[in-house]
């Protein structure tokens, strides 16, 4: 037994032989460097664009350095151009406002009794393609009740039996029903028994005279007979109805290797109840509508799991699959999985294959689950839901813990994914193209060997309007897109062009300033401030469609501290602003209106060339209520 085991049937007692350093446990504590967190595209692809600017930094800023020293003649001078260009190229707030979305909606989904335990796992579960459940806890309450008794042979003292096999210390929730149901009598002593366990699907013991009594599923306890079996055929019948059906049956063998004992005979069928969550349904046809496919893995009888499935709308409940028949070939396994949507009679090994299978075709999974059976699939799924509820050991290896145990929960989660994933993406826009026409302008000055066109206050003020304060806003408004694949080429293909086009209006006016109309240094500069402020907050304009009630304040605020910037004269010398003569601030207007310009149409061209689906998407959002769901 090894630390950190979990006890998954019966009992025993075991002697501790390595301790300290060689202790499993501490072994692992060394190994934890190993551990692997939920997969993040969005920490994946921040990750991506950081290592390109790192490529790219030093040398640029090598060149831009090196033009400074020979541009000016006073070191402070150069030192100023320096940092200002060094600074600009860097999308210092990306990281923080990542991190600053993950946690924010780990806050919000704790208010809703949902524990995320990886902050990744908020994006990750809006990345899912297919969620796979198990029945109980999940689309039922998981909370089971006995319900009644059919008795075969009259004369078995079958309420004794149960009540003796629930006397139990390591009672599950099955014994745990039987054991309010009937009262532990008094002269049976238990001499032998065989724990349950999801891979037998049946218990027993053997109380001296009164001989050996198992209890287990109808399929596996009655599995040597005939299909004609009256005792099949009748617990198939109530399976079919949805009911949860166990066999008691006894014997007067005893217990071989924990296998089933010889000549059992059958006592009586045990029905137990279990409620559907009224909530599971609608949840359900959320994820369908979703375009989310649902598979039903659990380890009770096919027919009960495909009544289920049934009652709550899934499709493939008329034809559940007997997991015993399934193929250990994990391409065959997954054919199967890709046609089928319901499954029974599961092991939890066979649980973690299905899992594994759905992954190596391409597949992103979630599995949700409440039992000790569920465990090694939670762990192996990119994202893991547990029920609080649950066992300990479902709620230690999964991502996310419904705390209420609400399956209903989880279109909360979604959302949440989905606005952070989003939202992201949007703001990364912006630090990118911040990036790109930064290293642009450090470049062109460098081969140049101008003064760099910007003191850092400069890019302050432009930082700020254009990214800063918008940024953050932006990250935490809703959002309702649907998750789509590719968020660095998206993020690239859209930041590049606009960083180019913000590069060259920026240095276009800065050169025909000092160059054309021969304004001083200082005059020239303010010029590709304005000139660059223009842009930017066009970009942004670009970035905020649609633009909600929301946006529009936002956007009009930002150019609203534009104007002040301009018109107040303290926040001008504060800023070094110093406005050129008419003929450079025309020019230079006219360059950002062109510059302007270009990006509308580059952006009209972008959204025509996009999908149908993500058209139509745009529109929902201009009147999310008007889609079906309210999710469009």
């Amino acid at each position: 037994m090894l630390s950190g085991s979990i006890v998954v049937a019966g009992s025993g007692r075991f002697q501790a032989t390595r301790v300290g350093d060689d202790a499993y446990a501490r072994r692992l504590a060394r190994e934890a460097r190993r551990f692997a967190l939920a997969r993040s595209e969005l920490v994946d692809g921040i990750n991506t664009i950081l290592r390109y600017v790192t490529w790219a930094l030093v040398p640029t800023a090598a060149l831009l350095a090196l033009s400074q020293f020979r541009a000016h003649e006073g070191w402070r001078e150069a030192a100023a151009g320096v940092v200002a260009g060094v600074v600009a190229m860097v999308p210092e707030g990306l990281v923080l406002l990542t991190s600053l979305s993950f946690g924010i909606a780990a806050v919000t989904l704790a208010r809703r009794k949902v524990l995320v335990q990886e902050l990744p796992a908020v994006e990750g579960l809006a990345r899912v393609d297919v969620v796979c459940l198990d029945k109980t806890g999940t689309i039922t309450e998981g909370v089971i009740s006995f319900d009644e008794l059919e008795h075969f042979d009259p004369d078995d003292p079958v309420a004794e039996a149960l009540g003796a096999l629930a006397a139990d210390e390591a009672r599950n929730a099955t014994m745990n029903a039987l054991c309010e149901a009937f009262p532990a009598p008094s002269g049976w002593e238990r001499t032998a028994s065989v724990p349950f366990s999801s891979a037998r699907k049946w218990s027993g013991a053997t109380f001296g005279d009164h001989g050996t009594w198992v209890l287990g599923a109808p399929e596996i306890v009655w599995a040597d007979r005939p299909a004609d079996d009256p005792v099949r055929g009748r617990a198939d019948v109530l399976a079919a109805e949805g009911r949860r059906v166990l066999l008691l049956a006894r014997t007067d063998a005893a217990f071989v290797d924990e296998s089933l004992p010889d000549g059992l005979r059958a006592s009586a069928l045990v029905l137990f109840e279990e409620q559907v969550r009224p909530d599971a349904a609608e949840t359900l046809r959320y994820f369908a509508r979703q375009g989310v496919a649902l598979k039903v893995i659990s380890g009770d009888n096919p027919r009960t799991v495909g009544a289920v499935a049934r009652r709550v709308g899934l499709p493939g409940g008329d034809d559940p699959v007997d997991a015993r028949t399934l193929p250990d070939d994990p391409d065959e396994l997954a054919d199967v999985l890709e046609r089928s949507s319901v499954f029974g009679r599961v092991t939890p090994h066979q649980k973690r294959a299905m899992v594994g299978a759905l992954q190596r075709r391409g597949h992103v999974v979630a599995m949700t689950g409440d039992g000790v059976n569920d465990a090694l699939a939670l762990k192996d799924a990119d994202i893991g839901v547990a029920m609080g509820s649950g066992a300990p050991a479902t709620r230690a290896v999964a991502q996310l813990v419904l705390l209420d145990g609400r399956f209903a929960h989880m279109p909360g989660v979604v959302g949440e994914g989905r606005r952070v994933i989003a939202n992201i993406e949007r703001v990364a826009n912006l630090f990118v193209t911040k990036t790109v026409y930064a290293m642009l302008l450090a470049i062109l000055v460098g081969v140049m060997r101008w003064e760099y066109p910007f003191l850092p206050r400069h890019l302050t003020i432009v930082s700020s309007l254009t990214i800063g304060i918008p940024a953050f806003f932006l990250a935490l408004a809703p959002n309702l897109r649907r998750y789509i694949p590719g968020f660095v080429p998206r993020v690239l293909r859209f930041a590049v062009p606009c960083g180019f086009v913000a590069a060259a209006a920026t240095f276009g006016s800065y050169a025909l300033a000092r160059d054309v109309a021969g304004v001083a240094l200082d005059e020239a500069r303010t010029t590709a401030t304005l000139v660059l402020l223009v842009v930017g907050l066009w970009v942004l304009n670009i970035l905020a469609r649609p633009i909600t009630p929301f946006r529009g304040v936002l956007f009009g605020s930002m150019v609203a501290c534009f104007v002040a910037v301009l018109a107040i004269e303290p926040l001008r010398e504060f800023y070094a602003l110093d406005l050129p003569e008419r003929e450079a601030l025309v020019e230079g207007l006219i360059v950002a209106a062109v510059a302007c310009a270009l990006l509308e149409v580059a952006w009209m061209v972008a959204q025509r060339r996009q999908p149908a689906p993500d058209r139509t998407r745009r529109l929902a959002l201009r009147n999310p209520a008007a889609v079906r769901g309210g999710d469009p």
